[in-house]
């Protein structure tokens, strides 16, 4: 039943990606909206990240765990990038935030605790990250045989896969601030103050964990990979770098959040360290960010005044606390129960997993998932038929294809 939800969570997510990129995913929002699949998606979230924390390092301790793959234990890891990746691309929209209810604050929580994770990243851990971060370094599918990947092999890739999840979920949380107006009070007041999330975003731009200097050049981490800066682009600000940006505009610039917000001598004094990031190249590229640098040169010569205390009675987030209540003490007892009926299938059910995945990410499916229909390559309406050999090309007729045939066939002898 897991792995079932697992393959239409990942559909969900190819399918928002795709709609994404075709501008198309009100579609996708209003279906999740609907059907008040946003908490149940945060709850799963949360779900995977204690797993990760208290059932995978008991795995990986057990002396008497020799599976045959360790594909399965891969998806679970998998799991929660898919996750946190589909709500990154939802999230965007209001009716979303508004439709996560009193999850919210579940969510933030979670985000918090990713970007903890992203702020302790030290300059040794960077250089390490990007030397080691890579694709050919990270588990396929196909590799994950028992002999190839072990414990040790796949908690190093958990830890290379929790950096990319951290970057998405500083993404999700900066989309969550977009809302400020529309958030219930508790919302605001744990991100203000029980987890000053200002302050951690001023150490993200001090700091900057997605980029780091290697043998005298900077490499930055963006679109999943590690690459090199050239110097005439070393100013340039990243997506994440604007992410950071914005979250900080839209909770120093918000009329609630300045009034709710304590602004004593240390958040103070943290928040003034923004006014050396922000020179001109950086406010040339979002200008918005003028209204940040006025509203602190403000900040630096009055002393606000101490928030109101006005909300008696706060929510609090319960997802994250009621399963660990639930299973305190159990940790090892289900790892041992996990590895007897979850992560030591037969040959049989291998097969069967690796059919059902093949089919969940084949080309067949990704083209499915499409909002539009494949078009002829000569005359461009819709087509239902396609190349044998290479299986790129996609035709109306076979007189269609006999015409291209000249054109294609270089291209189709490379790819067949």
């Amino acid at each position: 039943r897991w792995l079932r939800q697992h393959e239409y969570v990942e559909k969900l997510n190819m399918h928002g990606i795709l709609s994404a990129s075709a501008g198309q995913e009100q579609l996708l929002t209003e279906l999740l909206v609907t059907h008040a699949k946003i908490p149940v998606l945060i709850g799963e979230l949360i779900s995977v990240e204690i797993w990760k924390h208290k059932i995978f390092p008991v795995l990986c301790r057990l002396e008497d765990f020799k599976p045959r793959s360790t594909f399965p234990i891969y998806v679970v890891l998998h799991h929660e990038a898919s996750i946190i990746n589909l709500l990154e691309t939802v999230f965007f929209y209001k009716e979303i935030c508004e439709s996560a209810e009193d999850s919210i604050l579940d969510l933030i929580d979670y985000c918090h605790r990713k970007l903890i994770l992203l702020a302790a990243r030290s300059t040794k851990a960077q250089a390490v990250t990007s030397s080691e971060l890579r694709a050919e370094h990270l588990a396929s599918p196909s590799c994950m045989q028992a002999d190839a990947v072990l414990p040790q092999e796949l908690q190093k890739q958990a830890e290379m896969m929790e950096f990319e999840i951290s970057l998405k979920a500083l993404s999700v949380l900066r989309f969550i601030t977009d809302q400020v107006d529309s958030l219930p009070l508790s919302a605001l007041t744990r991100m203000l103050n029980t987890h000053n999330l200002p302050c951690l975003l001023v150490e993200l731009v001090e700091h900057c964990p997605w980029s780091c200097w290697e043998a005298g050049k900077l490499k930055k981490f963006e679109n999943g990979t590690w690459h090199e800066v050239p110097p005439e682009d070393q100013v340039k600000m990243t997506k994440l770098d604007g992410q950071v940006w914005l979250a900080l505009l839209n909770l120093l610039l918000s009329p609630e959040c300045q009034r709710k917000y304590r602004f004593d001598g240390f958040n103070k004094s943290q928040l003034l360290k923004l006014r050396a990031f922000l020179t001109d190249v950086l406010i040339d590229q979002l200008p918005n960010l003028v209204e940040v640098q006025r509203f602190l040169s403000y900040l630096a010569v009055t002393d606000p005044a101490p928030p109101k205390k006005d909300l008696i009675l706060e929510q609090v987030p319960v997802i994250w606390d009621h399963i660990l209540k639930k299973n305190s003490g159990k940790w090892e007892a289900i790892a041992k129960h996990q590895v007897k009926h979850a992560f030591s299938p037969t040959e049989e059910e291998l097969k069967l997993q690796a059919q059902r995945w093949a089919q969940t990410y084949s080309l067949d499916m990704m083209e499915a998932l499409a909002p539009d229909k494949p078009r002829c390559r000569v005359c461009g309406v819709e087509a239902a038929k396609r190349c044998s050999r290479c299986r790129n090309e996609w035709y109306c007729s076979r007189a269609c294809q006999i015409q291209h045939w000249q054109k294609h066939k270089p291209a189709c002898n490379l790819m067949a």
